[in-house]
């Protein structure tokens, strides 16, 4: 038989930007929609810059990944897009901040964002027992 399909949400995680679910938890596995640096308190984009767009997208994927009782050391993929190629070294660097030890696998295309967005990422994480 397979697993059910639960949908995850909190008012504590940001908002959904359309029409999708931020989280859905299937068995032991939680995907987690990408996530933008947009603030979830004020519904704007969190800075100019790529550091400050991106730590803000960390920090919604954070959020989300505890509203489902999970935590960053849970994420076992990441897809994170990146706008613009100069920006990589800077998320090299987040990613090694906000994953310090035994990093999740990942993949970062280069592509155009909406909205003037610099970054958003997406992960699948483990559901701990």
């Amino acid at each position: 038989m397979m697993a059910s399909k639960e949908i995850i949400e909190s008012a504590a995680m940001p908002q959904a930007l359309a029409r999708y679910s931020q989280a859905a938890k299937v068995g032991e596995l939680l995907f987690v929609s990408g996530q933008v640096g947009i603030n979830p308190e004020t519904g704007e984009v969190a800075g100019p810059d790529f550091e400050t767009q991106a730590r803000q997208a960390f920090e919604n994927m954070r959020a989300v990944l505890a509203a489902a009782g999970c935590g960053m050391s849970d994420v076992v993929k990441t897809t994170g897009w990146v706008a613009d190629p100069d920006a990589f070294a800077d998320f090299n660097a987040l990613f090694a901040e906000f994953f310090p030890e035994a990093p999740p696998t990942r993949s970062t295309p280069i592509v155009a964002l909406p909205k003037g967005l610099k970054f958003s990422i997406e992960c699948i994480a483990r559901v701990p027992d």
